[in-house]
């Protein structure tokens, strides 16, 4: 199993424990809150900066 997907099933794990532990209205603005902060920091990258992380993400695939 990769570290992504150790690291999205712990996340779907915390998820469904804050929704348990708190009120859900709560639960789900943590949750966007932790969806939007690696949006907003891409989406922050100049044009040239997010070709050379995709170019990255390409370059791992095959090795």
């Amino acid at each position: 199993m990769s570290t992504q997907t150790k690291v999205i099933i712990g996340g779907v794990g915390v998820g469904l424990l804050l929704f348990w532990l708190l009120p859900n209205i709560v639960a789900t603005l943590i949750i966007l809150g932790l969806v939007a902060v690696p949006v907003v920091g891409y989406l922050m990258l100049d044009p040239s900066q997010r070709r050379r992380l995709r170019a990255q993400g390409r370059k791992r695939i095959g090795s």
